[in-house]
């Protein structure tokens, strides 16, 4: 049987959008996620994608995303966001130990779901947003958390590397989504400007003048099949559009 490649978070608009990419590049993909509803609109929609279930902040994640998995696994894929916004002043003080259980926590339970099928050459692949690597007080959990990512691949890669396994931190800015249209939304709000105000505020930190879409994010998600994505092992793809202003 073909290889598998295994997406959490596929109902998500950058879940969705991976497991688009990944299907059109011949892969099968186990799509994970809560929804049992949008996740069988998915597998109805998106030929080659099987659905899976699963809450992966819950450890019982790793018993049925490992249960659902019949073959090798080619790339293992957390794309599932955050659900908290705020900043250091309005963030709910719990709202960061459940951010942490999602994507600290859930990073662990999706590797640990598919170790033994895992083979020389599979990828672990995570999205850590900007924030992560240079902090906005506007935006606490997701600067805090994804610094933590960061930290919890680092060590992954030095884990995994010897098998012949990769591992690649995708570091995506402000994308336009939906989900970046709401959280706009919520810190004009906050700041008490208009949106159109803390929009363009987004952009101004690209040196593209604009924010990255989508479907560019996705498609780097494919170029991590390529053998020769290997030398990328343990590193950071930014795919900001220039945000990034430091050196290293």
């Amino acid at each position: 049987m073909a290889d598998l490649c295994v997406v959490v978070g596929a109902t998500g608009t950058m879940g969705r959008a991976v497991t688009e990419r990944l299907v059109k590049r011949g892969q099968r993909v186990l799509a994970v996620g809560r929804d049992e509803a949008a996740l069988a609109t998915l597998a109805d929609q998106v030929a080659g994608v099987a659905p899976c279930v699963a809450d992966i902040a819950d450890d019982a994640a790793v018993a049925t995303i490992g249960a659902a998995v019949d073959a090798p696994v080619r790339m293992a894929v957390f794309a599932a966001g955050l659900p908290i916004a705020g900043s250091v002043e309005t963030v709910a003080p719990s709202d960061l130990a459940r951010g942490a259980d999602i994507k600290l926590g859930g990073l662990l339970r999706l590797v640990r779901a598919v170790d033994d099928r895992l083979e020389r050459g599979s990828r672990i692949v995570m999205f850590a947003g900007t924030l992560g690597l240079e902090p906005k007080p506007s935006s606490a959990g997701p600067g805090a958390i994804n610094a933590g990512v960061l930290n919890l691949m680092r060590q992954l890669a030095d884990v995994y590397g010897p098998r012949g396994i990769t591992t690649h931190t995708l570091s995506p800015g402000p994308t336009e989504s939906p989900r970046l249209h709401a959280l706009v939304e919520r810190a004009a709000a906050e700041k008490g400007i208009t949106v159109a105000e803390q929009w363009a505020s987004y952009a101004a930190q690209t040196s593209l003048d604009r924010l990255p879409r989508v479907e560019e994010i996705a498609w780097a998600v494919t170029l991590l099949l390529d053998p020769e994505a290997d030398a990328l092992h343990g590193g950071v793809l930014h795919l900001d559009a220039g945000g990034q202003r430091s050196i290293v």
